[in-house]
């Protein structure tokens, strides 16, 4: 399993997106605020995923 990295996009939740900002041990804390989307649907800044949960878009290196 990759686990990605500070800077990268990750995907989760039905198509949803978010820039990781922290990498924890067993979670990533993303910004979802990248989204174009993000003011209509009405959610917060920002939340944690477990490793598990997420697929990597973009590595932060490109």
């Amino acid at each position: 399993m990759k686990i990605a990295e500070v800077g990268s996009i990750v995907e989760f939740k039905d198509g949803l997106h978010g820039l990781v900002e922290k990498v924890n041990e067993n979670s990533v804390i993303v910004n979802l605020t990248i989204m174009e989307n993000f003011n209509e649907l009405e959610i917060e800044e920002k939340t944690v995923i477990n490793h598990k949960r997420y697929k990597i878009l973009e590595r932060k290196d490109g």
